[in-house]
């Protein structure tokens, strides 16, 4: 089975690597810095992937959707997992964010995880047990404040993710959207580094709800996972 997944340097998108080569998974780690990226495809070699491979990307740049697809195919040999875990963050007041700003959290947020969606589907197609992670956040449902465009942005992510969810549907690929509250990664300490770590949501929580979605069996097609440190998981 072969597994692509954004965000892989670092935080949610390292610890899911790591879990799928746990799970003999081959894995295709994209991050902007190859040297990070390096280092994850030794661990993930160290955890039991029988191939692992890194893909320095910009996913700011639209090009690089269908090129990291491509690239993974290649390396791979084909795709049957794909988590879309990259992402930028913005803190600050709705009255000072710019039109730069907005475009670069939106490019990377949603820009990214739609078009690598488009480009992935028709090798999903050829797998026999396609799955679409897609990781989204709690401010994909909530609305905090000073947090306005990476809200926006992944409130966009959510509402494609239900749109790809029914439009794969007839070709049996299962699509899931996880939207975690705090979790305990650089982001978060960027955005609030008033929250002590350990009174957040762990990544290898988040890991370990990947791993059940990919080794269940069943037919669904969409499926909310919306977890919180204090509330514990629900099902939307």
């Amino acid at each position: 089975m072969n597994a692509l997944i954004t965000g892989a340097s670092r935080g949610i998108g390292r610890t899911i690597a790591l879990e799928l080569a746990s799970l003999g998974y081959c894995v295709s780690l994209v991050g902007r810095r190859r040297e990070t990226l390096d280092a994850v495809v030794s661990e993930a070699l160290a955890a039991g992937a029988p191939r692992a491979v890194a893909i320095p990307a910009d996913l700011g740049d639209a090009a690089s959707c269908p090129m990291i697809v491509s690239r993974t195919v290649e390396s791979l040999g084909g795709l049957d997992l794909l988590v879309n875990c990259a992402g930028l963050s913005l803190a600050g007041s709705f009255t000072e964010a710019t039109p730069e700003q907005w475009d670069k959290v939106f490019a990377v947020n949603a820009r990214a995880p739609f078009f690598i969606c488009q480009a992935a589907l028709p090798e999903l197609r050829k797998s026999k047990k396609p799955v679409v992670i897609n990781i989204a956040s709690v401010v994909g449902f909530k609305g905090y404040a000073n947090q306005s465009v990476y809200a926006s942005s992944k409130h966009a992510l959510t509402g494609f993710t239900k749109v790809f969810a029914k439009e794969v549907q007839p070709y049996g690929i299962r699509v899931h959207l996880i939207s975690p509250g705090g979790v305990a990664t650089e982001m978060v300490k960027e955005m609030r580094p008033d929250i002590r770590p350990d009174e957040l949501i762990q990544p290898e929580e988040i890991a370990e709800i990947v791993r059940f979605l990919v080794t269940r069996k069943g037919s669904g097609t969409i499926d909310q996972f919306y977890i919180r440190r204090y509330s514990g998981l629900a099902f939307d």
